[in-house]
């Protein structure tokens, strides 16, 4: 049993992620934004804990993360002003790590995307360039610490039904479910052999376990 926390909360795979993590005994507090969606996490098992991470300071976060054993970054601005993407998915995921530190949380799993890179090769002019650049940077920036992380990176997420089977070895990007991407996250957060790697993957033919196991 861990204390894990979640951050973006309300997003479609967090939703998916926190009864996985609840049936196996985790006690897990998913943090958002809006008060009106609490009753959407409370039916999944975990507590909803109010608050915006993207005006919140690093000490403010090491707060909140006080007390955890792990977190989930799995937030995100959702596309629109460039200056909001770098706010939430580049500057606020930074700050987060600093303060996972602070606050003793050492284990980190990050929920990125399959292309995410420096030379991810997006042109400036694509409506892209930001959340690439953005997702770029929180990676880079959580490989260096000292945290336990972990980099996830799913390609195209689609809603289609969990097959509990993925591919970790494709070199382009298809498309996963978000429920098999939150049957990964919670694979992988109790795994030491999962820490300091980045898992790509797509959906495939592979059953979680043995998929995301160092190859």
């Amino acid at each position: 049993m861990a204390n894990i926390l979640i951050i973006g909360g309300h997003g479609k795979v967090a939703l998916l992620l926190a009864p996985l993590l609840v049936e196996r005994g985790d006690e897990v507090t998913s943090i958002i934004r809006n008060p009106d969606h609490s009753a959407d996490i409370e039916k999944t098992g975990a507590s909803p804990l109010v608050s915006d991470i993207e005006s919140l300071n690093t000490e403010q976060l090491a707060s909140l993360f006080a007390g955890h054993d792990a977190i989930v970054w799995s937030a995100g601005a959702g596309g629109g002003a460039p200056e909001r993407t770098y706010a939430v998915d580049r500057d606020a995921a930074i700050r987060s790590m600093d303060a996972a530190a602070i606050a003793g949380v050492d284990r980190y799993v990050m929920v990125s995307y399959f292309g995410a890179s420096t030379d991810h090769g997006v042109p400036e002019d694509n409506s892209f360039f930001a959340y690439a650049e953005a997702k770029a940077a929180a990676d880079e920036r959580l490989r260096t610490t000292g945290l336990s992380w972990t980099i996830l990176g799913p390609s195209t997420l689609t809603l289609d039904p969990p097959t509990g089977l993925i591919d970790t070895t494709a070199e382009e990007s298809g498309s996963v479910s978000r429920a098999d991407v939150a049957a990964v996250i919670a694979e992988v957060l109790h795994r030491d052999d999962t820490i300091g790697r980045s898992i790509l993957f797509n959906e495939g033919s592979t059953p979680i376990a043995e998929a995301v196991s160092p190859r």
